[in-house]
């Protein structure tokens, strides 16, 4: 028999079954319970790399449990199409953006079904398809009617190289998050998603969600940035205006000796007229706008600033305080202007001293005296008042409560909630993108384009310009339009959402990928959603994570979604790492897929990605790691082969009555490893430890004595009685529970060979058509152990004892062991370490 194995021709015998018995394709049905695992969808860049497949092996490990465990799975697949990537490569390679994207998604459809995953290929979608398109145009028109959409003028993101916004959750360090680019500020007419209406419930849902990583929470929580403080009016010394701050520390508002604003306040005018500081400040004002804001507002950024020459009123002191523009101040945060506080703020104390301001010392520890000019950083801890008039000596967190009673009695002031999350900006000045459904009239305004005419679609015949700028604006055909009310002369909004609109809602779109009445459908939707396992990079954890929570809000308000958050379960995977670095072109250190696929198969591949490390943490890439799980793969396949004959002949139960010693362990370590496969899956996600199990199985298998073939003949010709027959029929009934155990364990890591040596042993159909094994409490009662016996802590035997033994029984037992003795014999035994079950040291003097 050949016993050679060759997994491409295995792997596409079984590819080519899956897909003429449409195995994975599955409809709603209310007698099987539902399970939704989905993937992040990829980018059609052209090419799946090696972060791709570890993610979706480690979803398709899951959805194939599932589907032996008997849930009806959903295992959708699609493309994240629209995308500046594309428009970009699209201009260098002079081919237009949708037939790039389209043969990316035909090479990487391959890729993906080569490596045997069971995805719904019926359900496949693409954003850029415009029925797609039309559907999301359709609810950014539902958000405009229930007032969640909304246009204004504002400072945005601007990256150079792009051409085009971006959202905050974009910029990473001051850079583009696609092409590291440094961002800069610009006003812009733009549109936003009112996300900020949901900002309290998006926080007080992360508490409910369980089965989210907590660094994930942490980051939205952050992100979404809910203090608790007071805003407190400020006169202005020389108007009646006032300017409005928010603080958190009200209890340092008697230590407040100069005032900051943001270079971008609209009172920054106002307040530089007729004074000599007036073209300082404007030089100020505009250098700084240059700048990103995040990097202005870093701790190890230089604090500056300039005196605009007018001065604030301390509500609280009355004492006139001048009024600086500051880099470290933000318009979209608070209220874009901070009382100063040097003593008890650190970036304040750092300006301060920059600019020789005056400190005082407003909070005392306890047990300490603070004098200001001892001062080397600010005391930002909790203490007692002074030098606070009437609220000196109490302590400052019943102070705060105290100070925000007394300003809001004097009309100075209001207790606030504020969020750091700003509202989502969705306009993009790019081509390759979904178009925003508006008609601007010069009659009526912004008009939404009726829903009858969607899509909107975007043009084909178009010509890139040199610049990069959309080319858009620059087609009459798509811009000139009729205004949908009062039939005049109107032009189309000419920007694209934001690539992030997309994927905030593609989960939902999946349960009924094919309707064509509606976004979805309503009753596929009740059936499938919420996604019961999400699975995706760390790395999306505030922006598409964040919108897509909103989107499902949103969408819920409207009426068109009966949940409250999209993903009950959320696993973020850990990067695959070459060479110290994570995989990139750039770096050169990027493992080819296809090129593995060639050399040792898919199976091979997806046991090294599921092994290698837990799915939560980096892998460390390793060839021989690579080696080890292809040779791994060949013990397994001459496992069945070698001694098929026999598994044949073996019933599938076991014959009744005692097992002998030997095949007892074996049947108890292959009840323990379905126990452990299966809670390290279930349970814990501990892939690579379940995987490690099954191979102490088969290294088990490989030693256990076992008639040969001819062995067997001869036993087959015995009377049935016969005691040497019926031993070795427990023997191999032993074994044979054993091989099929393993080649059960092994079919959601690697299902083509486990399809393969399933059908060798005469399974009927798919693997996937039969149960996930399951274990015999009775089997892993353990009635022997086996101890280590160490002299001096070396191993000098090893000895079974009973389970039930006592440590004094097993100490008795052990010190006559001949053996034991040879170290023993004449010397004083000092004292024995006993280890429960595990181990037992014997120290002597030498």
């Amino acid at each position: 028999m050949e016993n050679k194995y060759t997994p491409q021709a295995i792997e596409e015998k079984w590819q080519k079954y899956w897909i003429k018995e449409k195995k994975y394709q599955v409809g709603e049905d209310e007698k099987r319970k539902k399970y939704y695992l989905l993937e992040m969808f990829p980018y059609p860049s052209g090419r799946i790399h090696m972060g791709h497949v570890r993610n979706y092996c480690i979803g398709d490990l899951v959805a194939r449990y599932k589907f032996m465990r008997g849930f009806n799975v959903l295992h959708p697949m699609g493309w994240d199409a629209f995308g500046l990537p594309a428009e970009n490569a699209a201009i260098k390679h002079k081919v237009h953006p949708a037939q790039w994207t389209e043969n990316n998604i035909n090479y990487m459809r391959k890729q993906l079904q080569r490596m045997g995953f069971s995805y719904d290929w019926d359900r496949e979608l693409s954003t850029c398809d415009p029925v797609y398109a039309k559907w999301e145009q359709w609810i950014f028109l539902k958000m405009f009617e229930h007032g969640l959409v909304y246009q204004k003028e504002s400072p945005v993101n601007w990256c150079p190289t792009c051409s085009t916004v971006l959202a905050n959750e974009q910029v990473e360090n001051g850079l583009c998050w696609r092409c590291e680019a440094q961002v800069v500020q610009k006003n812009l007419r733009q549109w936003f998603f009112r996300i900020t209406h949901y900002a309290e419930e998006l926080l007080a849902f992360c508490d409910q969600l369980t089965g989210w990583p907590d660094r994930v929470l942490t980051m939205q929580k952050n992100w979404i940035g809910k203090s608790h403080g007071v805003e407190v009016l400020f006169p202005l010394a020389e108007s009646d205006e006032v300017l409005p701050i928010f603080t958190t520390r009200v209890d340092t508002i008697f230590g407040a000796t100069f005032m900051s604003i943001a270079p971008e306040h609209p009172l920054v005018e106002k307040l530089i007229q007729g004074k000599e500081q007036k073209s300082e400040v404007q030089d100020f004002v505009e250098r700084i706008s240059r700048q990103d804001k995040i990097v202005r507002t870093a701790e190890d950024i230089e604090k500056e600033g300039v005196f605009t020459g007018s001065y604030a009123i301390n509500p609280m002191t009355h004492e006139k305080i001048p009024i600086y523009v500051a880099n470290f101040v933000l318009m979209e945060y608070g209220t874009g202007a901070v009382m100063a506080v040097p003593t008890h703020d650190q970036r304040d104390f750092e300006f301060a001293q920059k600019y020789h301001l005056p400190l005082r010392v407003v909070i005392q520890p306890e047990q300490q005296k603070i004098l200001e000019s001892d001062m080397e950083a600010a005391y930002e801890g909790d203490g007692l008042l002074l030098n606070s008039g009437q609220f000196t000596g109490l302590d400052n967190q019943t102070a705060k409560e105290k100070l925000a009673d007394f300003m809001e009695k004097e009309k100075i002031g209001r207790r606030l909630v504020k969020y750091r999350l700003k509202d989502w900006g969705i306009s993009r000045q790019r081509y390759w993108g979904n178009p925003i459904p508006i008609i601007y009239c010069s009659t009526c305004g912004a008009v939404p384009v009726p829903a009858e005419d969607l899509p909107v679609s975007l043009p084909r015949d178009i010509t890139f310009r040199e610049d990069g700028k959309s080319p858009l604006p620059d087609l009459p055909d798509f811009v000139n339009c009729s205004c949908p009310q009062c039939g005049g002369k109107a032009k189309r909004e000419t920007d694209t959402m934001d690539t992030f609109v997309q994927s905030s809602w593609y989960f939902a779109r999946y349960a009924s990928a094919h309707c064509d009445t509606a976004p979805f459908d309503s009753q596929a939707v009740k059936y499938w959603m919420p996604v019961d396992q999400y699975i995706g990079g760390i790395e999306h954890a505030i922006m598409h994570l964040l919108y897509a929570r909103f989107f499902t809000k949103a969408m819920r308000d409207i009426g068109l979604l009966p949940y409250d958050e999209p993903f009950t379960n959320l696993l973020t995977q850990g990067m695959v790492i070459k060479d110290g670095a994570k995989m990139s072109k750039s770096k050169g250190n990027v493992v080819d897929p296809n090129d593995l696929l060639e050399k040792y198969g898919a199976d091979t591949v997806r046991l090294f990605s599921l092994f290698a490390a837990p799915p939560d943490k980096d892998l460390d890439w390793s060839d021989q790691g690579v080696e080890g799980a292809y040779r791994f793969m060949g013990r397994c396949w001459r496992l069945v082969h070698n001694h098929s004959a026999i598994l044949k002949a073996a019933p599938a139960n076991l014959p009744p009555g005692d097992l002998p010693p030997d095949c007892k362990r074996l049947h108890r370590l292959t009840h323990q490893t379905i126990k452990k496969t299966t809670d390290d899956i279930e349970l814990r996600f501990h892939f690579n430890t379940a995987i490690s199990a099954i191979m102490e199985l088969v290294n088990e298998l490989y030693v256990f004595p076992l008639p040969t073939e001819d062995e067997w003949r001869s036993l087959e010709s015995l009377d049935t009685k016969d005691t040497r027959r019926q031993e070795g029929l427990v023997r191999i009934s032993v074994f044979r529970e054993a091989v099929s155990s393993i080649i059960f364990l092994l079919a959601p890591f690697t299902p083509h060979i486990a399809e393969e040596l399933h059908a060798l042993l005469g399974g009927c159909a798919s693997i996937f058509d039969q149960s996930w094994p399951s274990y015999d409490p009775q089997a892993l009662s353990v009635e022997e152990i086996l101890i280590v016996v160490q002299v001096n802590g070396r191993v000098r035997d090893k000895i079974m004892m009973s389970a039930g033994a006592s440590e004094e029984e097993i100490k008795t037992f052990t010190l006559q062991s001949e053996k034991v003795k040879e170290f023993t014999s004449g010397k004083k035994v000092r004292k024995i370490i006993y280890v429960p079950g595990k181990l037992l040291n014997i120290v002597v003097s030498t």
